[in-house]
């Protein structure tokens, strides 16, 4: 989310998936045991949270997730709170605006400067004296860009989340405040997986609607065999993943989602449908967090096996 319906904590998820209720899971997919599930499909990074991405080839990735992602974010002046898509009431629509680095972040070094597209097409980059002006006047609001801080930070972020009347969530028709990690822009947890399986599902379950990987701004997109079906990553929660030769994750837990979901981006309409399908058959969540046990260089096309 990585977006998600991020009022939640991470352990409260964990404790809600335990009960049961409206998880579901295929009894036809087999158990997992170091079985090869499927392979990476797509590869995403987000620069600045709220903002569209870009997708990549190659990423590497560390305790942090992959690298560059998530790693800016803007502040509202006025309040001091986070940004974003999550509250469209007050900032619009953060998906016109698309965020990539001008080169590949590296590991240890300098993060690149970061290049926005904005919705009337104009580009600038995070290096110009006067790139918050430009964002505060495109917004319509007064912003900054912040980085976020490696070490050091006691409490998180505070940023403001709208839940729209959408039976099943925690909250209906109102906005509440969340804080975010510790020295971090991410909601819950710094990698973000999904499966192919789980967008055939709520395709099944909502034909009208058109659900693609993009709306829920996965980090690392599995594609799936015909033998997986269903809403596959409920299973891998509590296991290992190994993808290609050198990373390695620990599944946390479900992905809660929220409004972002259903926000227009790019040639995908706006539809609450989106949402309220996951809330109806699968509390909400799309996807699984992640952990890294083990960094390194993942690639499109690398297998992905469960342990």
């Amino acid at each position: 989310m990585t977006g998600g319906r991020c009022a939640d904590t991470l352990d409260a998820a964990i404790e809600h998936r335990a009960e049961g209720v409206g998880m579901q899971r295929d009894p036809s997919n087999p158990a997992p045991g170091d079985v090869t599930t499927g392979s990476v499909v797509a590869l995403w990074c987000y620069p600045v949270k709220s903002m569209l991405g870009e997708e990549l080839n190659a990423a590497e990735v560390t305790e942090r997730g992959l690298v560059g992602d998530r790693q800016f974010a803007l502040v509202d002046r006025s309040t001091g709170k986070i940004a974003g898509a999550k509250n469209p009431r007050k900032w619009g629509n953060f998906f016109d605006f698309r965020a990539a680095y001008v080169e590949s972040p590296r590991t240890g070094s300098k993060l690149p400067p970061v290049r926005l597209t904005l919705p009337d097409g104009s580009v600038v980059t995070s290096e110009q004296d006067d790139f918050a002006q430009i964002l505060s006047g495109a917004l319509g609001r007064e912003v900054a860009l912040a980085e976020a801080q490696q070490s050091g930070a006691s409490s998180g972020a505070t940023a403001e989340e709208y839940w729209p009347d959408v039976e099943g969530l925690d909250h209906r028709d109102t906005v509440t405040d969340f804080e975010l990690p510790a020295g971090t822009f991410f909601d819950l947890a710094v990698v973000h997986l999904l499966t192919t399986a789980t967008i055939d599902r709520l395709r099944e379950l909502y034909p009208e609607g058109r659900f693609e990987a993009r709306r829920f701004r996965p980090n690392i997109v599995v594609s799936t065999g015909p033998d997986q079906r269903g809403f596959v990553e409920n299973d891998w929660i509590g296991h290992t993943v190994a993808i290609g030769d050198q990373v390695r994750l620990r599944v946390t837990g479900p992905c809660p989602r929220c409004v972002m979901t259903t926000l227009p981006q790019g040639d995908l309409p706006k539809d609450s449908g989106i949402l309220r399908t996951a809330a109806q058959h699968n509390q909400a969540n799309v996807g699984v967090y992640a952990d890294v046990i083990a960094g390194g260089t993942t690639r499109r096309g690398d297998s992905v096996t469960l342990g």
